[in-house]
């Protein structure tokens, strides 16, 4: 017999036969629970197993796609009960007890309906549209989760985070309510994960110093994961004693101690304003999926201990004994949710499905923010913020300089921006990039981070959801790779799978590429930006020059704010100090600020450096400061050369890129990092496919890491070698 269906008879068969146990002495009253409210809990409990079971018999069908179910986990719907609607909730995926119970206390909600259209890939689910069978809701403040493991803990750890900051800033016109709390649910094997335990820390780490964080995380212990079982104690052995977080047990299959454990948790949580470690001993029935068969790596004694556990059996004990509902009363509403959802999935199946790539797509891309557009900050507003600079500011200055009071301008239009990262505060970054912010803003709105990329990372994510503007900075390129499913998994899919309704829009900045001088090797010089190429949705700036770095920068801080955008920023460390480009001297790298409003450069705007026609070199970031030095070579030797400037990356310009070398005989493209993987492969395609038979070439990096020292530069294309090739090309 199939393993819900045995759980399934076990409960009807204990609810007639009189044999159900409550597992504790605690009563209704001592958990703090009224008798008009528990059947309720009870409702939304014995829906999410109806749900489970019903998912597996669509799996049979061919019509249903995903099976990892809640049974076991319904303890958690007294989460649902004792938190209040506005308090947002990153859930586990057993969460199903606790969206259901939510809905159940806002007038209009249909859960089971909503979850039968996700169970059955439905374009009308009206949380992924049909994309992925998720939890959540947006009237619910239930944001998607992927299936990532852990990876929501970072950006709940922010969301909280940002509830304080926003009060400190002032910031009224938040998503999260000033005395919010966020709840984040988890699986105990998911607590090893290098992403929760990073989480933890961070929240800890900023209690610990009094800084406010209002979450109560949830380690939903069922003491297995997958077929890997949990060391008995482990969970409290890690977490009971931890500095800065107070730690809470319940059994999760007793619904009166869960809910006076949950309750206890919440309420500290939104009173002290610090974050809590609730333990909820919990059971996973059936298997981890619909195709795991626990047999094989479990004993039946153990899956017999396991049945016994069923939360449901416990919370019907606990009704019946005090007199709140009978055993026949029970067993009648149990069947009767199990009948109306098989008459409504007859109809869920029959609901339209994604028609084509086109409608899967349609919410990769968020939707335009109404009524967005920021007024720029008044000339006075900017005169008092740059009084100290005034004389600095009528000078040329190098690209660190100006992107420093890009970042100021932006504070100053935006006043729900936010830079956060390592050393951005009082020392103003590695660089000098966020120097002086800190002077003029305040520690709420200049957040100086612990050292973990994941944190960075989830701090912006989760005060986007809160409607704050995070401009996160990554020190160096090679250490993103450390939190990059922060990007990859969580910002970039969170519109996707949200059908739009969800956004985390945000400008990170990393200084990276090579060419430094003598500093650093390969961590301090990564040469590849395909991380972030390949990902859907995510804009991919890399500036050449001070000026348009400026420009640049606001233009993603547009595309952030006004279109809710996930865009990356990489500042070329080699060329943030540089003044000179082809003699010392000249001063030709250097720029005056463009005001506000001046420079304008928008997304996929390429820049154009000369007019020749012989050859079109198409760079970016140092590559353009290379190849402008190797166009003046080559116009002495007779070539003509234009310098084409990518500036955008992600998505390609492609139409403004085949109009601007479309007058050149011949095209190079000379890209700074690994041939493997670079821009260089999909620009070489580009010109194969649109400009068939016009001579094209590519000078790359060679698939190396980055040496130190005189040897930093044998990988990468320089400037005589761009002459060789480029004269080679137009001579033969």
């Amino acid at each position: 017999m199939d393993a819900a269906e045995q759980v399934h008879l076990k409960f009807l068969g204990a609810l007639e036969g009189g044999t159900l146990r409550r597992r504790s002495n605690l009563g209704l009253a001592e958990a703090g629970l009224s008798p008009t409210r528990a059947p309720a809990l009870l409702h939304s409990q014995m829906t999410s197993r109806q749900l489970d079971r019903l998912s597996r018999k669509l799996q049979a069908r061919g019509e249903g796609f995903y099976t990892i179910g809640s049974s076991g986990h319904e303890g958690n719907a007294v989460l649902a009960e004792a938190s209040r609607v506005d308090d947002i909730a990153f859930l586990h995926y057993r969460d199903a007890a606790f969206q259901i119970h939510r809905a159940s206390r806002v007038p209009g909600e249909t859960p089971a309906w909503d979850m039968l259209l996700s169970f059955t890939a439905s374009a009308e689910d009206p949380i992924s549209g049909g994309r992925h069978k998720v939890l959540g809701s947006k009237r619910l403040m239930i944001p998607p989760q992927t299936s990532t493991i852990a990876s929501h803990l970072p950006k709940a750890v922010g969301a909280a985070f940002s509830i304080g900051i926003a009060r400190r800033m002032g910031w009224t016109d938040t998503e999260l309510a000033s005395d919010g709390v966020v709840i984040c649910s988890f699986g105990d094997a998911s607590a090893n994960h290098s992403t929760a335990v990073g989480a933890l820390n961070t929240a800890a780490w900023a209690a610990f110093q009094n800084t406010p964080m209002p979450i109560v995380f949830v380690c939903e212990d069922n003491g297995i994961g997958i077929s890997t079982r949990t060391p008995p104690g482990w969970i409290e052995a890690n977490w009971s004693n931890r500095a800065g977080l107070r730690y809470i047990a319940a059994d999760g299959c007793d619904l009166a101690d869960a809910h006076r454990a949950a309750r206890e948790a919440i309420e500290f949580a939104r009173a002290k304003r610090k974050p809590v470690f609730l333990h909820l001993k919990t059971v996973r029935l059936y298997g981890h999926a619909g195709n795991d068969m626990q047999l094989a790596y479990l004993s039946k004694d153990h899956i017999a201990a396991d049945e016994a556990r069923d939360p449901l059996l416990a919370s019907a004990a606990l009704l019946i004994e005090e007199g709140v509902m009978t055993a026949a009363e029970i067993a009648a509403e149990y069947n009767a949710i199990e009948a109306s959802l098989a008459s409504a999935v007859e109809q869920a199946i029959r609901r339209p499905k994604l028609k084509d790539a086109a409608e899967v797509m349609a919410s990769i891309i968020p939707p335009r923010r109404e009524g967005g557009d920021r007024p720029l900050a008044s000339a006075e507003a900017r005169a008092a913020i740059f009084a100290d600079e005034a004389s600095a500011m009528a000078k040329p200055q190098h690209m660190a300089k100006l992107i420093s009071w890009g970042l100021a301008d932006v504070m100053l239009q935006y006043p729900n921006a936010i830079v956060c990262g390592e050393d951005v505060g009082p020392k103003g970054g590695v660089y000098a990039c966020t120097q002086k912010l800190h002077q003029r803003f305040g520690s709420a709105r200049v957040i100086n981070t612990l050292l973990d990329e994941q944190a960075i990372l989830g701090l912006a994510i989760g005060a986007a959801h809160n409607n704050l503007l995070p401009l996160p900075e990554v020190q160096f390129l090679a250490y993103v790779h450390n939190a990059e499913d922060q990007i990859r998994g969580e910002a970039a899919t969170l519109s996707f799978f949200s059908d739009g309704q969800f956004t985390n829009p945000m400008v990170l900045r990393i200084a990276g590429l090579p060419y430094q001088k003598g500093f650093g090797g390969h961590f301090h010089n990564d040469n590849s930006l395909a991380v972030f190429r390949d990902i859907p949705g995510v804009i991919l700036a890399v500036p050449s020059n001070g000026r348009d770095a400026v420009a640049m920068l606001r233009e993603c801080v547009r595309l952030a704010h006004e279109e809710q955008r996930v865009v990356v920023f990489v500042e070329p460390i080699a060329l943030y100090m540089t003044r000179d480009l082809h003699a010392e001297g000249d001063g030709e790298m250097t720029g005056l600020y463009p005001a506000p409003g001046d420079h304008v450069v928008r997304i996929g705007e390429p820049g154009i450096h000369g007019d020749g026609t012989d050859i079109a070199i198409v760079t970016y970031g140092n590559g353009t400061f290379l190849s402008r030095q190797a166009q003046k070579l080559l116009a002495e030797q007779g070539v003509a050369a234009r310098v084409i400037d990518l500036r955008w990356l992600a998505p390609l310009p492609e139409d403004a890129l085949l109009a601007a070398t479309a007058p050149c005989c011949k095209v190079l493209i000379v890209d700074e990092c690994r041939v493997t993987g670079s821009q260089s492969e999909a620009l070489m395609a580009l010109f194969a496919e649109r400009q068939p038979g016009k001579p094209t070439a590519r000078l790359a990096a060679t698939d190396s890491f980055i040496p130190l020292a005189r040897a930093a530069t044998h990988t990468l294309p320089s400037r005589d070698m761009i002459v060789a090739r480029a004269l080679e090309m137009v001579r033969g």
